[in-house]
């Protein structure tokens, strides 16, 4: 089955490009909202997945916060429209410029990865005589069952502070004068579709809870539970929207919240990764001895994930009905890890038909590079045809 595209209107653009259906983004966060509605969760975007103005706009009109990770995306935030007060920023190297930027800004939180780091938004927030509320990131040394480079929850991870370090880094938060230890932040990876790897998180921070109530009488009133939910690469026209019901339902079941506990999370992959779609045209086509492979004028510098991780996306040929034939979708850059998929089934290509690579809309755009001095692809939206 093949996604709904209005290919007779991609005739006048240039590839590649984004095509983004805002539909189904649409749909996506009212899904988000219900499902978290039903427990009073809180959820925050995480904008390192697509910070395309528009894409930030229409997530900041829905209601939700933003996560960031750098002081720019906090900047995009406030200017897409996010209020101050639900924008977080995370990230193991911020430096003293970005911290400033977000005091001045005054948002909800920081989330602090190093004793040092808080060490020195105490001193930031003391010469603008402010006080800067924090989260400490932990890491649960819960394995998240994915891919090892973004499995982030534990101790090897350089993300967060270990177990055992932690009661000794709170003491030491509560005893700065201008930060504000509101929370415990954790977050063990990305593209998790096994949700027993919540589950254990949920035990994790059960056990870390009751540990810190008894020995050091302390209560926060924030969890984050960071986000790391995935969405189906194989089949995204049959599964357009991820699992958001059983993702809140598990923190909601084997979570055990505090009273007056609110509990945070940071989706951005499963919010905006399958309304968009990397538009390609195939250049040539060329015949090996044994493959067949359509070279595309699409690269790895505008969806890096299949060079990067080995990612899979589904591919489409958009413009031809004619029987299946086996290919290797290739692109132009000169690394021979340029490739998008080996061995797809697509139905038989030549030079000129437009093509679709699906689950786009997250690590696709904003990871694009101009590595071989490629011209940065547009972005287009369902509405702007």
């Amino acid at each position: 089955m093949k996604g709904v595209f209005p290919v007779a209107r991609f005739e006048d653009k240039e590839t590649p490009f984004y095509y983004y259906d805002v539909e189904l983004l649409e749909k996506t966060l009212d899904t988000i909202k219900t499902e978290s509605g039903k427990y009073g969760f809180k959820v925050h975007y995480a904008v390192k997945a697509n910070a395309n103005k528009r894409i930030l706009q229409l997530i900041s009109q829905s209601g939700l916060g933003a996560d960031c990770v750098s002081g720019n995306e906090v900047k995009a935030c406030v200017e897409a429209g996010f209020p101050a007060e639900k924008i977080v920023f995370a990230g193991v190297g911020k430096t003293d410029k970005e911290i400033n930027e977000a005091l001045d800004c005054n948002i909800f939180c920081f989330n602090v990865e190093s004793r040092q780091e808080m060490d020195v938004i105490n001193e930031l927030a003391a010469a603008k005589s402010v006080k800067a509320q924090i989260a400490i990131r932990v890491n649960p040394n819960v394995d998240a069952h994915t891919h090892a480079k973004i499995t982030t929850g534990l101790n090897e991870n350089k993300f967060g502070i270990n177990l055992e370090m932690l009661p000794d880094t709170i003491r030491h938060a509560q005893t700065l004068e201008h930060v504000e230890l509101i929370g415990l932040h954790f977050h063990i990876g990305s593209q998790i579709t096994d949700m027993s790897a919540f589950e254990d998180l949920c035990v994790r921070i059960n056990e870390l809870q009751d540990e810190l109530e008894q020995k050091l009488n302390l209560v926060v009133p924030n969890i984050n539970v960071g986000g790391g939910l995935g969405v189906n690469y194989e089949h995204p026209n049959h599964l357009p929207i991820a699992d958001f019901e059983t993702y809140f339902r598990v923190f909601s079941k084997y979570l055990k919240l505090r009273a007056g506990q609110t509990l945070h999370c940071e989706p951005g992959r499963s919010v905006v990764a399958q309304c968009g779609s990397l538009i390609t045209r195939v250049t040539y086509l060329k015949e090996g001895t044994v493959k067949k492979f359509l070279i595309v004028d699409a690269g790895m510098t505008d969806l890096i994930r299949p060079a990067m991780y080995d990612s899979y996306h589904r591919i489409e040929n958009l413009t031809s009905d004619e029987a299946e034939e086996t290919y290797d979708v290739v692109g132009p850059i000169c690394e021979s890890s340029d490739v998008f998929g080996k061995d797809r089934v697509l139905n038989k290509s030549k030079r000129g038909d437009v093509l679709a690579i699906r689950s786009a809309g997250a690590y696709g755009e904003i990871m694009s590079s101009r590595y071989n001095l490629r011209a940065l692809p547009k972005a287009y939206f369902s509405d702007d045809f």
